[in-house]
């Protein structure tokens, strides 16, 4: 039913999510990071209150293995939940209880880690985790969009995606990339593709806008002198 790859950029220190699913509005429930502390996904029967207790967790100094392990402990409905993390360090962990959907699998790697559930095939984490390492030197929000380009590429899930987000948190306490598909019929990782080449130019833009309006560029719409 998803598939998603959670990463840290080495070099940045920047966190992000890329994820897809064949139910509507996958981005506001299941991708999750915060500036400084890491970046989680919680999948298949969703709880999103884990993505923000997760992080808690880790802002407290747990490891991303520690921090699921501390969360899931006797934690009701377990089973039916999917989870990533990786922390400030690079550190990546996993869960996923006895009720997973269909054929499901884990890859965890320094600096990423990838699962998913209800997918063709086992091996499509691995798949997504490779494709992240290759693209080493690339911005974050690129690495994570072709690590799922891959995954779709390898098998994706059992039946048709509909929708898929891209989420990075950088420095700021808000999304440096907040990009979401909420329903598509064709191909919603090509749509979020096509809405991270026309925002990437943007990017930076609506960061110094934040910062300081007064050294950001104009804003180009009607009106603006």
């Amino acid at each position: 039913m998803t598939f998603s790859i959670a990463g840290r950029c080495a070099k940045t220190g920047a966190f992000g999510v890329a994820i897809t699913t064949s139910s509507i509005a996958v981005g506001a429930r299941c991708p999750h990071a915060r500036a400084g502390v890491g970046a989680v996904a919680t999948q298949n029967v969703t709880d999103p209150a884990l993505g923000a207790l997760l992080l808690d967790k880790m802002a407290e100094g747990l490891s991303a293995s520690d921090a699921i392990r501390s969360l899931i402990e006797d934690r009701p409905h377990r089973e039916y939940r999917q989870l990533t993390a990786v922390d400030r360090h690079g550190n990546s962990a996993s869960f996923s209880g006895k009720e997973i959907l269909g054929t499901h699998g884990v890859s965890e790697q320094q600096d990423c880690v990838a699962a998913g559930n209800l997918l063709k095939s086992s091996t499509l984490p691995q798949v997504m985790t490779a494709a992240f390492a290759a693209s080493v030197g690339e911005h974050l929000a690129e690495r994570l969009l072709r690590a799922l380009e891959a995954g779709l590429a390898s098998g994706g899930e059992e039946g048709p995606v509909h929708s898929a987000a891209l989420l990075i948190h950088h420095t700021a306490p808000f999304p440096l990339v907040s990009l979401r598909v909420d329903w598509d019929d064709h191909d919603p990782v090509a749509t979020l593709r096509k809405l991270w080449i026309a925002y990437k130019p943007q990017m930076g833009a609506y960061l110094q806008r934040a910062i300081d309006p007064t050294q950001a560029p104009r804003y180009g719409v009607p009106g603006d002198p």
